[in-house]
């Protein structure tokens, strides 16, 4: 535990173990907007986030789960997901005037091939120019998911991997079409439908309570109440000084 009256305390976020300030401090001396990638397990977050004096502000943002809406079927926390998600966000960065960015991996390792680099190659698909080298995206094969093919084609359905595909009647064999067929349809949105914002949740009504009933206005009468009189003090005794206490003779 550390000691002494020069300790400094850590950010809390740092405390937390959720931001590298001496990484965030050398992206923001790029000067560019950043492309933030988050993944959970299930999920791919890929944002492209301004930093100001007053904090930091979203451009546009992409999560896997919206490519449901395009015609996605499979899975969302996989590396196909992660390149369309990578890809729509940056078609949405291009409609706001983004061209260019820094990437933002976060606390995340840098693997080779991870769902990381593979919405960053989506990203660089869809026209942003962000600085990287070839060597740590992955390979076509990954993006088109022919490696989940092939490892259904091997374990089967007895594989846990895919143990939920039942529920979602979802054929693996397709996947590599599926991609193609989500990214062009990512790539027919109308520009206007890319720069439009998400409309805020509506806030809940609150339940129509019943009308209270107004209480009486109270009459205010006319005749002032008759103001009290102060009462007068009564008089200290006074006791003589030098002939003892009282009720005593004083010696003679």
């Amino acid at each position: 535990m550390a000691q002494g009256p020069t300790y400094r305390v850590k950010f809390r976020r740092r405390r937390e173990g959720k931001t590298n300030y001496y990484r965030r401090r050398r992206l923001l001396l790029s000067r560019n907007p950043r492309l933030v990638v988050r993944k959970t397990n299930t999920n791919t977050i890929v944002q492209i986030v301004n930093a100001s004096v007053v904090g930091d502000s979203t451009v546009a943002s992409a999560v896997s789960t919206e490519l449901g809406k395009h015609g996605w079927t499979a899975g969302t926390g996989n590396v196909p997901a992660a390149y369309l998600t990578g890809f729509l966000a940056g078609l949405r960065a291009k409609s706001q005037g983004v061209k260019e960015a820094v990437l933002d991996v976060g606390l995340n390792p840098p693997v080779k091939g991870s769902r990381i680099y593979a919405a960053l190659k989506g990203a660089l698909d869809a026209g942003l120019d962000v600085p990287h080298n070839s060597e740590v995206l992955p390979e076509e094969a990954r993006i088109t998911g022919e490696h989940i093919v092939s490892a259904y084609e091997h374990f089967g359905d007895k594989s846990s991997m895919f143990s939920d595909l039942g529920k979602k009647k979802t054929n693996v064999t397709t996947i590599p079409k599926k991609v193609a067929t989500v990214k062009k349809a990512l790539e027919d949105i109308p520009a206007a439908q890319l720069k439009k914002k998400k409309a805020k949740a509506p806030a809940k009504k609150a339940a129509a309570e019943k009308p209270k009933a107004k209480k009486p206005k109270r009459e205010k009468s006319e005749a002032k109440p008759p103001r009290a009189i102060p009462r007068k003090p009564k008089p200290k005794k006074l006791i003589a000084r030098g002939k003892g206490k009282k009720g005593k003779k004083a010696s003679t």
